[in-house]
């Protein structure tokens, strides 16, 4: 900015201005460019505008409203305290300095030194608000015991209708008292003050870097912000509170953390103030941070923006595509609202441009479930799950999520459907694990719900198999002729499959928790003896 301003300085004060004012708007923090701004005013004032010291007065409130209780903004309260000076409005100083002698900065201890060279190099009646000064002078009376006719010392003027004491002693007697009263009550306000500025003063030593650079901050640097936070979200107000977000912001503006801190602060005193920090986060400094824009999309559907929060959302998915969490939030999203087509195109979609086998099935089980539980449709829900298979006939999931569809119903009428699932993954190519896993449940289920007994016989036979075959597998794996880290790796995948069952799976574990099965010791063959007495003999 600074160097826009330079090049142009000569040419357009009206383009200077408004690039000043953007600025500002931009980042209302920065003292040094206040700074600047006002003295641009300052400089292309005209001598005879009787509207120039009111503007410049402006800008300066303006400047200590919005940076004022930064901790570092003592250059611009010295600042506004020179120019009120160098016009003779003391009591304007004096004004000027009540406000900064109560907010802890970096420069507490001078400010206060220059309000009592102040005090002392002007009389009261100049540098005292009419109102302070005619109630110290009629306290001063009521201790010194004048009497109702004796009026008071001609610099020590009351209202219209008093007379002037002639006694200079008596004056300057007066004058000083008043001043040390002044003092004396601005010296309660400097001594908590600098009570607040000493518990600050660790936290703002510990700010190394209070600009901002893409270089990361150091860990140390990154928990002082957060402690100190902390501190003033307990203990300051929230002007100070919202300061010191303002500041930590600048040097950290690419931590998604602090950012949510902001809005998360911000939600108990402003809806708009909420807004504002989400979109300064997503749209200016975290364009790709999907956690962010996901909590900006739920703040604007909590709002009943719909609109706004669909909006949200697809534009984080163009930036950052391929992201499950953002997908899967659109879709509930639209489900939430009723629109349960739009819901599912969204699943659709993201089956149809899927980068690979693994997605494709994650989006299928989604969508089946979606059809499934949402929409009460059986046959699409079975549908999605068999195309799914059709393109990734070795994974574990899409088995168990068309076997837990077709246990859904009622087993005896489904047994057909639910055999044919079996079967199905039986004679897939998934690896030996997970095919044996799949054959113990398909025995435990016929034990528990089977009609035909020569079914249960012949899947008892067709496990033993397996388990005979993982057997001879095991021994070649011990001699070295298998690779163990392919096994390794089908284990592993077979492991997170059952992760990510459905709930539904998870909780029904009369169907597929079959831990316990192990008790029966199917890998034996069966002695039924052990369930019966012998016969006598």
């Amino acid at each position: 900015i600074n160097s826009l301003l330079r090049f142009n300085r000569g040419e357009n004060s009206h383009f200077l201005l408004q690039v000043y004012r953007q600025g500002l708007q931009a980042i209302p923090l920065s003292v040094d460019l206040w700074l600047h701004y006002i003295n641009f005013l300052r400089e292309t004032a005209e001598p005879n505008d009787p509207q120039a010291e009111a503007t410049i007065r402006s800008a300066y409130e303006h400047a200590v409203l919005a940076a004022g209780t930064d901790f570092r903004s003592d250059r611009l309260w010295e600042a506004y305290i020179n120019w009120e000076t160098e016009l003779g409005n003391l009591a304007n100083v004096t004004a000027v300095y009540d406000r900064v002698l109560g907010i802890p900065t970096q420069l507490y201890s001078h400010h206060f030194q220059r309000f009592r060279d102040h005090v002392q190099n002007n009389l009261p009646k100049h540098f005292l608000p009419l109102e302070e000064f005619v109630r110290l002078r009629k306290e001063l009376a009521a201790t010194n015991g004048h009497g109702e006719g004796e009026a008071p010392p001609e610099d020590i003027e009351l209202p219209p209708g008093n007379e002037d004491l002639a006694d200079p002693a008596k004056l300057v007697t007066e004058i000083e008292n008043m001043r040390h009263r002044v003092m004396e009550s601005r010296q309660e306000v400097f001594n908590h003050n600098e009570h607040e500025v000493s518990k600050r003063w660790a936290f703002e030593d510990g700010i190394k870097r209070p600009y901002f650079h893409v270089k990361p901050l150091e860990k140390t640097q990154l928990n002082n912000w957060r402690e100190y936070l902390d501190f003033e979200i307990e203990n300051g107000s929230l002007e100070r509170v919202v300061v010191l977000f303002e500041r930590c912001l600048v040097a950290c503006a690419l931590y998604e953390d602090l950012w949510i801190k902001y809005a998360k602060y911000m939600e108990n005193h402003s809806i708009e103030g909420v807004r504002n920090v989400f979109k300064r986060a997503c749209m200016i400094h975290l364009p790709k941070k999907p956690t962010i824009h996901l909590l900006w999309g739920a703040f604007e559907e909590q709002q009943g923006n719909i609109e706004e929060a669909r909006g949200i959302l697809k534009t984080v998915e163009e930036a950052v595509p391929g992201l499950a969490m953002v997908r899967l939030r659109r879709v509930s999203l639209e489900r939430r609202h009723g629109n349960l087509e739009g819901a599912e195109a969204l699943l659709r979609d993201a089956i149809e441009n899927a980068k690979n086998a693994s997605e494709s099935s994650f989006y299928s089980i989604k969508l089946a479930r979606h059809l499934f539980k949402v929409q009460k449709s059986l046959q699409k829900a079975r549908k999605v799950l068999l195309e799914a298979i059709e393109k990734d006939k070795v994974s574990p999931r899409l088995y168990l999520n068309l076997l837990e569809l077709e246990y859904s119903g009622d087993v005896r009428q489904s047994e057909e459907d639910i055999l044919a699932c079996f079967d199905r993954a039986l004679s897939s190519p998934m690896h030996l694990e997970s095919r044996l896993t799949f054959s113990q449940r398909k025995v435990e289920f016929l034990e528990d719900f089977g009609s035909d007994v020569n079914t249960l016989v012949a899947a008892y036979e067709e496990h033993q198999k397996l388990l005979k075959e993982q057997e001879s597998s095991k021994r070649k794996a011990e001699n070295g002729s298998q690779e163990p880290d392919l096994k390794k790796q089908r284990m592993d995948e077979h492991g997170m499959n059952q992760g990510h069952m459905m709930p539904d799976m998870q909780a029904n574990h009369s169907a597929y928790n079959y831990n316990w099965y192990q008790q029966y010791n199917y890998q034996n063959p069966w002695g039924y003896g052990q369930y019966y007495p012998p016969p006598p003999t």
